[in-house]
């Protein structure tokens, strides 16, 4: 491959080359410009930027090729004719609704969101609900407009893809087009890289969060849950894409964990919500219930050595282990809740460690940390009923 692109680059000087130039002279003039391009492009970052752009386009054809391949004739109406693709999005019911109540403080939770309805809200299911309630008609299918509007927006291209899968998932289960899903396996780098960079997308938001939360972001959440959630779908995606997932949830566990702004309560609400909805799909589920055990057992351990040589404990990781406290009760009672699932399918390694030496735990800890000694009780108890059932 190496000796045709060197062949092909000779032939190409060779007939590019003006007259009253030799060849080698050409070649270093060549040189000489490309070096110093490279040198401005470095500096500027403009190299990247353009290559990024360039993969951006090659995402864009693919995924449009791909949906071309499964259902060639699909096109997408909203409820109001002639309405965009940007439309169709605002018209979405959006998981987050409530993010227009997250710019004060931090210090008031609204009533009309409380970490005890995460899992059974009612917003997620309206948004489910809605994602495929437009109104479709078969013919052939348009350009998909899915670069983003602005760099502030990169999840657009893969919201708007995702969600065109879905929409031809639905429209196939009910007779209405016929598709070939069988096209996403000749092609899993398309759907791979969508879902890498839907999820980068999600933890750059996290990581620093501006609410309220943009109305993209809603519908990107929505889709991610729905996607995990399709039954056909998620089938493709865990196998491709089970690695960048698990990532996904390694990183919004430690931006709770990390996060020590002022206002990051809520913040750490909607992340701890994400994780508590990716939790319900049974092969996410066990790794992530793994994580959280992982984290809370080393932090008990981190508690019990500071308190047996008096030394002050991290207090904004304190208040923060308490969010994980809080998906895992949500995780272990939906497990104790299905009959057809045990908790021998848990990461016995981490359930066993998080068990071991936990009496002595909580009694050395349980006088000046009652609510944590409290919480690590409790965890335990769901685990044990888990076993029990």
């Amino acid at each position: 491959y190496l000796k045709i692109s060197k062949l092909a680059l000779a032939f190409a000087i060779i007939r590019s080359k003006p007259p009253g130039k030799s060849c080698k002279e050409y070649t270093e003039h060549l040189a000489k410009i490309v070096s110093e391009q490279d040198t401005s492009l470095v500096s500027g970052n403009l190299w990247k930027s353009k290559v990024e752009a360039l993969e951006a386009e090659v995402l864009r054809l693919r995924q449009e090729l791909l949906l071309n391949k499964i259902c060639p004739k699909f096109v997408l109406e909203s409820r109001k004719s002639g309405a965009s693709d940007e439309n169709l999005l605002q018209e979405s019911a959006y998981l987050m609704s409530y993010s227009s109540q997250l710019e004060d403080s931090g210090c008031d939770v609204s009533n009309d969101y409380t970490f005890d309805s995460l899992g059974t809200t009612s917003d997620f299911h309206q948004s489910e609900h809605n994602l495929h309630t437009s109104k479709y008609h078969l013919d052939i299918v348009p350009p998909l407009s899915l670069c983003c509007a602005n760099r502030e927006e990169p999840l657009t291209a893969p919201v708007q893809f995702l969600q065109h899968l879905l929409e031809i998932r639905k429209l196939s289960e009910i007779g209405k087009l016929q598709a070939d899903f069988t096209k996403l396996e000749d092609d899993s780098f398309t759907i791979c890289s969508s879902v890498s960079q839907l999820l980068d997308g999600l933890t750059v938001f996290y990581n620093s969060p501006k609410f309220p939360v943009s109305d993209i972001l809603s519908e990107a959440i929505c889709v991610l849950i729905s996607l995990i959630a399709d039954t056909k779908l998620s089938n493709h995606v865990l196998k491709k894409c089970f690695k960048k997932l698990d990532e996904f949830q390694k990183k919004l566990i430690q931006i709770i964990l990390r996060s020590s702004s002022i206002n990051r309560f809520q913040a750490l609400h909607a992340v701890s919500h994400v994780l508590v909805l990716l939790g319900r799909n049974n092969i996410l589920r066990n790794s992530l219930i793994s994580l959280l055990l992982s984290e809370v057992h080393q932090f008990a351990e981190q508690m019990c050595q500071a308190h047996q040589i008096l030394d002050a404990c991290d207090i904004t990781r304190y208040e923060n282990i308490f969010y994980l406290f809080m998906i895992l009760e949500q995780l272990l009672q939906n497990e104790t809740e299905e009959s057809n699932l045990s908790s021998s399918q848990y990461d016995g390694e981490e359930k066993n460690k998080f068990m071991k030496n936990l009496d002595q735990i909580i009694l050395h800890l349980s006088d000046e940390f009652p609510l944590f000694s409290l919480y690590l009780w409790r965890v335990s108890v769901l685990l044990n009923s888990a076993q029990i059932q």
